[in-house]
């Protein structure tokens, strides 16, 4: 259990919240959300101790174990993954090393043994000689092949280290585990395995993310940071969010009666609980239910951003079509013989094993790549509007928010341009800041607003919820639910994915799978799985 008291943290004169008195407790998980830089992560930093806070305390029960998801990712580079997973225990590994430095000894003596003895007494009461298959089963969960395990961590691309370092914090069963957004650089498989553990694990769990499907499968609480407040809530973020807009409409509506109010309170609660107790009943989602109550229903005070998306001109029967596309980077084949065609109104997820190839397969079809072959049509009626990946080239010039917006818009008046980049929280000031110094989130809200102007009837979407925190990741995701027109979009977020994809398309070396069906359904199908391994093996 961790109990903080009259925390707060300071920097300069403006507090960045205060007074927060909340415990955590074992067997269940809390999820921390905020906007960007309300203080998640500062506070997990004052938790784990890494960070001290002005005032107030942090206090864990004597004899309990807290870990860590590390961010340095060449804290361990002299090691091997698997030391390194075992070092996530640090009582167990200087065990394990001392006892190792005493059998090394080359005048060892009948001290030296008593004290091996020891060492080895002490090895086994913390599980010590399972330490090695633990480690590598966590690591081959995490997806970490079995040939990686001994190799130095230098060794590994950015993506594996990051999963060494989930392993890692992982691993020995800790008392109390602090994570700081673990599912970055994680594949959706990967994302769903650790969901699986979590959701069961025993013992304490704080984390932040921005992963709504995440900590809707793990979450039994939600920590709510908000204008200096840390707010506890029993639920997950969907309880959360659900319950929170409720409130607000109830709270707008002052001619109904206190009654009323409760009593559509309640029937929510007994809505969503009855909907929980259809999903797949792990630990946290019984914890859950449990805890639910009308008292925890409060109206948020957090803004969302308003993402429209309207069709200038409804598009034709001609969508899009492509035959034979192909295309390889550094003679590694992102996939081949591509052929598909879209119908009207469709949203269709693009997946793969590599993220690259959705990044060039849109780069190909909105012209600003070549394939290796193949061709592809646009239908007349088409407008196309594109969110890329990589959008550094569009912020390279020191202009103002307006004057960037500028360029994208036939009416340039201040008032006009003002309001789209007020719909994306840009208010008074902001939009004088300059383009090339603002932050990724920010970025992404700008190409959302040139976005909005063209009034595209056919949106093409590249990780869209990148740098986004939830609530615009939220208000975007509501947006392309209701938009009328055609989606092509690749993503990591399997709440966006899963509420608003219909058909799945995914790119393979050797050729593609293409189902209509939505995202759950998909990697459910055993004989899709079969499909799968067979197209990334040939």
């Amino acid at each position: 259990m961790i109990s903080v008291s009259n925390l707060s943290i300071q920097f300069g004169k403006k507090p960045l919240f205060q007074d927060v008195n909340i415990k955590f407790t074992p067997g269940n998980c809390y999820g921390v959300i905020g906007a960007n830089g309300a203080g998640k992560s500062t506070l997990i930093k004052i938790i784990s101790g890494e960070l001290d806070s002005t005032t107030g305390s942090i206090i864990m029960e004597p004899g309990e174990r807290m870990a860590v998801l590390k961010q340095n990712h060449h804290e361990f580079d002299e090691f091997t993954v698997l030391d390194t997973v075992i070092m996530g225990h640090a009582e167990l590994w200087a065990v394990l090393k001392e006892k190792n430095d005493v059998y090394a000894k080359p005048d060892f003596s009948e001290a030296d043994g008593i004290k091996a003895s020891e060492l080895e007494e002490q090895f086994a009461e913390m599980d010590g000689w399972n330490a090695e298959s633990g480690a590598a089963e966590l690591l081959s969960g995490l997806g970490i092949k079995e040939a990686l395990h001994y190799k130095l961590m230098k060794e590994l691309s950015g993506k594996e280290k990051v999963r060494v370092l989930l392993a890692q914090a992982l691993f020995g069963n800790p008392d109390n585990l602090l994570l700081d957004e673990p599912t970055n650089d994680l594949d959706l498989e990967t994302v769903m395995w650790l969901e699986n553990y979590l959701a069961n694990f025993e013992n304490t769990v704080i984390v932040v993310s921005h992963d709504r499907h995440f900590l809707d499968s793990v979450c039994t609480d939600i920590v709510d940071i908000d204008f200096g407040k840390v707010q506890m809530f029993s639920g997950n973020y969907t309880f959360w969010y659900e319950s929170s807009q409720l409130a607000a409409r109830q709270q707008a509506n002052q001619n109904k009666k206190a009654e009323e109010k409760k009593k559509e309170l309640q029937e929510f609660i007994a809505r969503f609980s009855a909907n929980v107790a259809k999903s797949k009943q792990t630990t946290s989602r019984k914890k859950m239910i449990e805890k639910l109550d009308i008292s925890n229903i409060q109206a948020s005070t957090r803004r969302y951003p308003g993402i429209i998306f309207q069709q200038e001109r409804e598009a034709g029967d001609k969508i899009f079509s492509c035959a034979g596309l192909s295309k390889s980077v550094e003679g590694e084949v992102l996939f081949k013989d591509v052929g598909f065609t879209i119908e009207k109104g469709e949203k269709v997820i693009f997946l793969s094993k590599d993220p690259r190839a959705m990044s060039a397969l849109f780069d190909i079809i909105n012209g600003i790549e070549k394939a290796d072959s193949g061709s592809y049509e646009w239908g007349v009626t088409i407008t196309p509007a594109y969110l890329p990946l990589d959008n550094n080239q569009f912020f390279e010039e020191p202009v103002t928010l307006i004057d960037w917006l500028a360029q994208y818009s036939s009416d340039t008046s201040e008032i006009y341009l003002r309001g789209y980049l007020g719909k994306m929280l840009f208010s008074g000031e902001d939009i004088y800041k300059k383009a090339n110094i603002i932050s990724g989130g920010e970025r992404v809200r700008c190409m959302i607003s040139s976005m909005m102007l063209k009034n595209a009837n056919l949106l093409v979407l590249d990780t869209p919820t990148n740098h986004l925190d939830l609530e615009s990741i939220q208000s975007f995701n509501n947006s392309l639910i209701n938009f009328g027109g055609t989606v092509l979009m690749s993503s990591h977020d399997h709440a966006f994915i899963q509420t608003i994809a219909t058909r799945v398309i995914e790119l393979t070396p050797n050729g593609i799978i293409d189902k209509l069906m939505d995202y759950d359904d998909y990697f459910s199908s055993d004989k899709i799985k079969e499909l799968r391994e067979s197209l990334y093996k040939i």
